[in-house]
């Protein structure tokens, strides 16, 4: 898998975001928990892409303290909901209409993936589309619970 790892360890930048359905996701929150959080759009191909593989991914990882977080960067937060309903996707998504998470984790282009560690460490990111639900995907989700 063609991950962007960092060459020295790197705290995740914390934030929260809303939630479709009015909770919200606080990164902090979740130390413990590997985490792969993902910069998409309705409006980018690429984005709706590779969606349907981190589905894959989140629901052969999901029982086992797996996180995934989908922050959409549309500018209308209301065509998020009907998107993630007709494509059935049931792993987190949360609404960032002002880009400041984005800009926080200097997103210049979507898609953009980045892999927290379970001590809160940026692990890897993924710039452009990925498939999620290969081999190499798997094992590197395993490898974080592990740690």
């Amino acid at each position: 898998m063609d991950l962007i790892r960092p060459s020295r360890t790197k705290a995740a930048e914390d934030f929260t975001a809303p939630l479709l359905g009015g909770k919200s996701f606080r990164l902090s929150q979740h130390r413990g928990q590997p985490v792969l959080i993902n910069f998409w759009a309705t409006w980018c191909p690429p984005c709706r892409q590779e969606m349907p593989s981190m589905e894959r991914l989140w629901r052969q990882h999901k029982d086992s303290g797996f996180v995934m977080l989908a922050i959409s960067l549309d500018a209308d937060p209301e065509v998020v909901p009907p998107f993630v309903a007709e494509h059935k996707f049931t792993f987190q998504i949360a609404l960032d209409p002002k880009m400041d998470v984005a800009n926080a984790y200097g997103v210049r282009a979507l898609p953009a993936s980045f892999l927290v560690d379970r001590q809160g460490h940026l692990a890897a990111l993924a710039l452009g589309p990925r498939t999620w639900d290969n081999d190499a995907a798997h094992s590197l989700i395993e490898g974080l619970m592990r740690q």
